[in-house]
Parts: C-alpha cells; structure tokens; sequence
C-alpha cells in the first residue's frame, strides 16, 4: 500500500508533500513523495490524503485497560467476571485505536486480561493498538492495587510474580514502590511500600529476562529509592512528602544520567486538578513537571487511562499540560512516538515512520507542529498495515 499525504512528519524530520510504501505490518519507504512512488509496484493499492499529515501512530505509555474511568472503577472491576471485563477491555482498546494510539503499555491488570487482549489484538481478531502489559504489579500485602492480584510478602514471592507475568506474556513488570489514592485504605502517596533491596530483586528478575521495570512512585523516597534499584521508568513522579513536595536533586541528577524515562500520567482533565488539589498545590504540581523537563528527564506521555475521569480518548488533551508548560511541540510529539518507544523497549521497532518499523501511521489534518490540537482530527489510522479509520 503507498500513503501520500501533503506533509510527513518521520520522527526524525518534516517532509512536505511524503509518502510511505507500506509491504504488509511493515514500512518499505518513506520520505519525498516521488521518491516513495518509484518504488512501488504498478497497480499497488494508494491511499491519499493531499491536505493532512502523515506521522507515527501515537504511544500512550501509561493505561489501565481493566478499569473503566468511572466514578468507582476498582468497584466495577470488582463487581465484573472476567469475561464481561474483557468485553470492556475490547471496547477500550479500540477507543484508543480511533483516536491514533497504536501502541498502549498496560501498567496493571486482573488475571493476565490485558495480556489476553495483547494476543487477540496481535493475532487480528480484535482491533486495538499494541499492548505493551505487566500483568499484576507488585506490591506487598495490602498494598497500592492489592486487588489486581499482586500481593507479595517476601523475595521469593517477588522473583515468583515476576516469573508468572512473564510466562503469561508480559513486556514489562510494573512495581509499586508507593502507595496511591486509587487503593482505599492503603498506604498514602508519599509513603514508601518496598525499600531498596526489595525493589532490586524485581529489577533483577525482570532484567535477567529482558524486560524493563516500571515503578509507580509519587513519594520522594519511593523516587529515590526506585532510582537506586535500578529501575527503567518512575510513573507519576510527583516529589511528594507527608508535608508538601520535595524535589532532590541529586536524585533528579541521578535519573539523568541512567536515562530513566518519567511517565508523570497527567490526567486527560489536568486543567480541573487547581479544583481538586487548590491552586497553590496544583500549581507547586505543574512546577515540578516544569523543572523535570527544563532539567532534561527524558519524559514520556501517558494518560493513566482507566481511574476516575481519565477515559480513553484523552491523550491530546493530556499532551496539553505540555504546550501549558511551555515545552516545544516537536518535544512533546517526541514525548508520544520516538521517546515513548524508547521507554517501552520499542526503539527501532515503533514511533517512527522509516523502513523496517512497523506500519502504524496515523493520518490528521493541520499540522501538529503549529497547532497541537490538530492531532484530536484524525483522519486515519492504519495499525499492523491494518487500516483501522478513514473518512
């Protein structure tokens, strides 16, 4: 299939009038139009789009696809059998496909779900973008998602959990190094939930097979701690103590230098947390994302798509906060393709559009390097070679 579209955005750089020569799940050619078009073969199938872009399809690194954004999701997930929280996974996923994410990392689910749906999706019987999933996180008894069936009270039954997901299928372990306001009950945001020598026993069995660790930490310590261990992504990132925030440094420093990557999973309704948190708190919140991305922390998007009031059509909104903060579009395009695959363990393989990478495009109109909204105008969406969307 050859797509042409009047601009073309690789990754990597802006091309006006492009094409992309696709040869089934993969990309054969991309760059200037005439270029592409001498390479394919007479009568191959042609989709054009003259007055849109044509770019990567885009990675939301942080969802939840058990949970259905509602007002309780932990008590509709609850209350559901697996089959009917399937159905509703299924239905999600291909929300997230029509509004261009192509490639999703599931951070946390009930019973290897995600990582059912991750096989459905590959195999072509449900439409959907990657899914990138941990299975069950870790997290010690009665703690943050205990009830996503992850609970663990010592290092053997860390290294054993983590072996589970993998032989289900998943791509990335996912821990809690902290406590989160989703789990009633448990331990508050800031607080710690593992020490160090814990949290490397789940680096180093996820590492020994090949597979990056994601930490959720909002506490400063959780942070610190999660850095030390050896983890690949700190999720949420939010610098919290029981008084206020607190930002190290040196910590920062530290994540720097080991090219950690930072999922913050700003919520697709960023602009309604002064309501919730009172300005002062929300905007000492804003600052630290600020300072993080002024400093270099190699950020990604991700939306936590799932818990209250995050749905899955959110993800430009969430790129928002970005451009609110004032970090250049290109970055945040970055943030949402290029970096995000780097992330995911998805570099050379997603978030560009070059040969060899795998044919997930996403077609809008406008250009989302003058105006991000124009990635909310989706034209098409094409995931595996797969069209999935066209007007």
């Amino acid at each position: 299939m050859l797509i042409t579209a009047g601009r073309l955005l690789t990754g990597d750089a802006e091309i006006t009038d492009g094409a992309v020569l696709l040869q089934g799940d993969a990309i054969a050619a991309a760059g200037p139009r005439a270029e592409v078009e001498a390479q394919a073969e007479a009568g191959t199938e042609r989709r054009e789009f003259p007055g849109s872009t044509l770019m990567p399809g885009l990675i939301d690194a942080h969802v939840h696809l058990v949970f259905d954004a509602g007002a309780d999701p932990v008590a509709t997930m609850q209350e559901a059998g697996d089959e009917d929280l399937l159905e509703g996974m299924r239905k999600r996923a291909e929300q997230l496909l029509s509004t261009g994410v192509t490639t999703a990392r599931d951070l946390g689910d009930r019973g290897g779900l995600a990582l059912r749906l991750a096989g459905e999706i590959a195999d072509g019987r449900t439409a959907g973008p990657r899914v990138v999933g941990a299975g069950a996180p870790v997290t010690p008894p009665g703690g943050h998602c205990w009830f996503l069936g992850g609970e663990v009270s010592d290092a053997d039954g860390a290294r054993a959990l983590v072996q589970r997901n993998l032989a289900a299928g998943a791509q990335v372990v996912k821990v809690m190094a902290g406590g989160g306001g989703l789990t009633k009950g448990g331990a508050a945001s800031w607080q710690s939930q593992f020490g160090v020598a814990e949290l490397s026993v789940v680096v180093e069995e996820a590492h020994a097979a090949g597979v990056k660790v994601a930490a959720h930490a909002h506490g400063t310590q959780a942070i610190a701690d999660a850095v030390e261990a050896g983890v690949d992504t700190i999720e949420h990132c939010t610098w919290m103590t029981e008084t206020g925030f607190d930002l190290r440094t040196d910590v920062l420093d530290r994540i720097i230098e080991r090219g950690i990557h930072v999922c913050p999973a700003v919520s697709p309704h960023w602009q309604m947390l002064p309501r919730f948190f009172g300005e002062e708190r929300a905007k000492a919140m804003f600052d630290l994302v600020r300072q993080m991305a002024e400093a270099g922390v190699r950020l990604v998007a991700g939306t936590d798509a799932g818990v209250q009031r995050a749905g899955f059509d959110g993800l430009v909104q969430a790129l928002g906060f970005y451009e609110h903060l004032g970090v250049p579009r290109e970055r945040i395009l970055a943030m949402a393709t290029t970096e995000a695959a780097a992330a995911l363990g998805l570099d050379g393989k997603v978030g560009r559009l070059a040969p060899g990478y795998a044919a997930d495009l996403l077609v809008v109109d406008g250009n989302p390097l003058e105006d991000l909204a124009a990635l909310g105008t989706v034209r098409a969406v094409f995931a595996g070679g797969r069209q999935y969307l066209a007007s």
